[in-house]
């Protein structure tokens, strides 16, 4: 399909007109013809448009230079303290809006990718027009003989006036002759047509980027604009410009070989954000992928709510009350939000959920840009240095669904599985970076396991990997695979898997931990996975990483205490003390983790353990502290372990000993029992 004017509308975020005025009631004439002034100068000496719309935006510049003019005899005439007329001030009033407008029309102008102009030029001659219109419309009113101008003034208004009531809507032939061109090239790919080089060096010369470093600067600004759409039909039209672009690049340049240190990194994790709490789900405490309201209004994710109710419960977790019904209703509101603050975070939303994958269809030209840049990659592989190829790969697969789609499709993951082990650390980073960025889409997951060798040359990265980053993007990996759940099962009996995860967050770096910790999170929401884990010594991992990543470190002790690792827990050196300091140091989110944990082990492990959180210097203080201004689980928790303490501090372990005496006691060699 050709892009077309009616499917790229005004952008969402900062349309092309911004109106700003002036209080006239709070602003004196000299002040008014000074601000004038200086808005005429500051147009005056902007740069025209250098490519498309360059004519529309000269016109623009030398009439504010004719108006700076007279704003500035009129500057000098009010030094004598001139009042003028009522009319008069109405009239430079509006001069100031005009003025702003086109300040804010060639700034928009200047900053938007030239695709995206030239796909739009009749809208956008239309607003230069338009602004010349209301001009016009403003000096036929100007009452000229009251301001005392000099005849040079009044001969410049008069030129000024017919200036633009001569002007008319105007696009440059040669502007139009390109747009041709473009619309015509991506018509073709409907027909599965491959452009032929020479015409796209010819569209981008005429475009004015030189080299492939301006054309990317190009797909970013139209990835940019592409967010601010407000429709469908528009995201998949200034994809298809992004996919041409993208094409394109590969076409006239070749694959890009990364710098030695490129700056190109690879998804936000999640736990590289402080995740609003409306953001998060009442239940489980993480991002939420499908918000839903239930009947006493509260919102949960889907997935969460769904297993409450499955699970027999006809009550709201957070309210309490009884459900009246357990019809589930979207909250797209949310959930639009919640996408948002993703993309601002460069968070990849479609790890935690569908995404956006579901909501729309990407247009066919964007698709087959897709699938043509995808083939001639993979063709490359064959015949052209491979870490250029698999660098565009990587790039490729970070942008959206349907390229990573098309990727997979299309046979890569197979190939990419040869460089996973290369004694290059570019190409190695290049090919685990890749599969960690195809594996986003849901599908490829299992693509990627079924694959000969994928698997088990993500492990080797992980555990041998040439650099640290290559060791974090195959825990990465790793954790986005686990989001199957047969596949935590399967992931988890591989030693090599725990191993490997375990000494990445006892010796990496701060990031190669946090991705270890991660990964080792989401593996142990399966029972069987936990003992594994203690074994391999997750326990002590974790508790030193507490100063460094504590958020995270305090997750993976929640998750080994409430699926069996009480023992080993409790018999981490100073780990209570630790969980006791979170409370009171950490964020919320740490804060709630903590608390929930030494509740877990107070009314697991029996007068001992209430015992030795009793003696962390000033617990009672941080607990009710949490239990005042902590957040609401926050503060449950924290009422919790204060029954505990009071209950011990009495010489009441009644109710302690009774619930111990449910629990299976394990032998003193044992720190891990699956049982709890």
């Amino acid at each position: 399909m050709a892009v077309t004017l009616e499917v790229l509308p005004a952008r969402k975020r900062r349309p092309f007109i911004v109106v700003g005025s002036l209080d006239s009631s709070k602003t004196s004439d000299s002040k008014l013809i000074r601000s004038l002034f200086f808005a005429s100068q500051e147009i005056s000496l902007m740069q025209p448009l250098r490519f498309i719309l360059r004519r529309n935006s000269l016109s623009v510049i030398r009439k504010a230079k004719i108006l700076s003019a007279i704003f500035e005899e009129l500057l000098l005439r009010s030094n004598h303290m001139v009042v003028y007329s009522q009319s008069a001030q109405l009239c430079f009033e509006e001069l100031h809006i005009v003025m702003q407008r086109m300040k804010t029309l060639i700034e928009d102008c200047s900053r938007a990718s030239k695709l995206w102009l030239l796909s739009q030029i009749e809208i956008v001659a239309f607003s230069f027009q338009e602004l010349i219109t209301d001009l016009s419309t403003v000096l036929d009113i100007l009452p000229v003989n009251d301001l005392s101008l000099s005849d040079d003034a009044e001969d410049l208004i008069v030129l000024l006036r017919k200036q633009c009531s001569d002007s008319f809507q105007f696009i440059d032939p040669r502007d139009e002759a390109l747009r041709r061109k473009v619309t015509d090239t991506i018509a073709g790919i409907k027909h599965q047509i491959s452009p032929d080089q020479s015409k796209l060096t010819e569209i981008f010369s005429d475009l004015g980027f030189p080299d492939s470093a301006s054309l990317r600067e190009e797909i970013q600004i139209l990835e940019d604009q592409t967010h601010d759409q407000i429709d469908e039909r528009s995201k998949s039209s200034a994809a298809s410009l992004i996919g041409f672009v993208r094409y394109s690049n590969c076409v006239i340049h070749g694959p890009s070989t990364p710098s030695p240190n490129p700056d190109f990194r690879r998804y936000k994790s999640l736990s590289d954000a402080n995740i609003p709490a409306d953001f998060r789900c009442p239940i489980t405490l993480e991002l939420m992928r499908d918000p839903v309201v239930v009947s006493t209004g509260q919102t949960y994710d889907r997935e969460s709510i769904d297993l409450w109710i499955q699970s027999g419960h006809n009550t709201c977790p957070k309210t309490g009350q009884v459900l009246k019904h357990t019809n589930l209703i979207p909250n797209r509101a949310l959930k639009n939000l919640i996408v948002m603050w993703c993309r601002d975070q460069k968070i990849p939303f479609d790890i935690y959920g569908d995404g956006d994958a579901g909501t729309h269809t990407p247009c066919q030209d964007a698709v087959e840009f897709t699938k043509m840049m995808v083939s001639f990659l993979i063709e490359k592989l064959s015949v052209a240095e491979p870490n250029g190829v698999v660098f565009e790969l990587r790039a490729l697969a970070k942008s959206d669904s349907v390229a990573r789609a098309c990727i997979a499709e299309a046979g890569a993951i197979p190939k990419l599985v040869r460089y996973l082990g290369s004694d290059s650390p570019s190409l190695q980073i290049n090919a685990v970076t890749t599969i960690l960025n195809l594996s986003i889409l849901e599908q490829n997951k299992t693509r990627i396991m079924e694959t000969d060798g994928a698997l088990n040359g993500v492990i080797e990265v992980l555990r041998s990997g040439a650099t640290w980053e290559a060791k974090a993007n195959a825990a990465a990996t790793l954790f986005s695979l686990a989001g199957v759940s047969a596949y935590k099962r399967r992931l988890g009996r591989k030693a090599r898997v725990v191993s490997g995860l375990v000494d990445l967050a006892k010796m990496g770096p701060t990031s190669a931990k946090r991705d270890a910790l991660v990964a080792i999170l989401n593996l142990a929401a399966e029972r069987e996975n936990v003992g594994r884990f203690v074994e391999a010594g997750v326990v002590e991992a974790a508790r030193d990483a507490f100063r460094e990543l504590p958020e995270e470190a305090v997750a993976v002790v929640e998750a080994v205490v409430r699926r069996g690792g009480l023992m080993a827990v409790s018999a981490a050196f100073g780990l209570i003390r630790l969980l006791g300091e979170m409370m009171r140091e950490g964020a919320d989110t740490t804060r709630e983790s903590a608390a929930a944990t030494l509740v877990t082990m107070c009314r697991k492990g029996g007068s001992e353990l209430v015992a030795e959180m009793a003696a962390i210097p000033g617990i009672e203080r941080v607990i009710w502290e949490m239990i005042g201004t902590g957040t609401a689980r926050g503060g449950r928790k924290a009422a919790s372990l204060m029954r505990y303490l009071r209950r011990w501090a009495a010489g009441d372990n009644h109710e302690t000993a009774t619930e111990m005496q449910s629990i299976i006691v394990p032998a003193p060699s044992m720190i891990f029992n699956p049982v709890l």
